[in-house]
């Protein structure tokens, strides 16, 4: 059973920083890659950042220069380091994971940021 658990999400002021982290367990298959997603409510959820088991990484317009997508552990922890946070980055942020050679595609449970002054 692939589990995805992430944390540290909370609340934050305009301009400040928080890590995210999505620690993925229970795996068959090799990782291919790991994205985080955002969604508010009534919205779609969208891709913020990825990165694949190449290290090639991929930012979302609105947050390139400001977010970091990184992994350790032959890929089993996935970060987002978020700075000069602005209250329209306030979402419920998911981590996904995408297996090869098969591809399935496993969610974490979300975590919620909050950017407020």
């Amino acid at each position: 059973q692939v589990r995805l658990v992430e944390s540290g999400g909370g609340l934050v002021q305009p301009g400040g920083s928080l890590r995210l982290s999505c620690a993925v367990s229970g795996s068959r298959y090799i990782i291919d890659s790991m994205t985080w997603y955002r969604q508010t409510p009534g919205k779609q959820r969208e891709l913020v950042s990825t990165i694949t088991s190449a290290g090639n990484t991929y930012y979302a317009d609105s947050v390139q220069g400001r977010f970091t997508i990184s992994t350790v552990n032959a890929k089993t922890t996935v970060y987002l380091q978020m700075d000069d946070l602005k209250p329209e980055d306030s979402a419920v942020y998911y981590c996904n994971v995408r297996t090869r050679p098969y591809d399935y595609s496993y969610w974490g449970q979300g975590t919620q940021v909050t950017v407020s002054s």
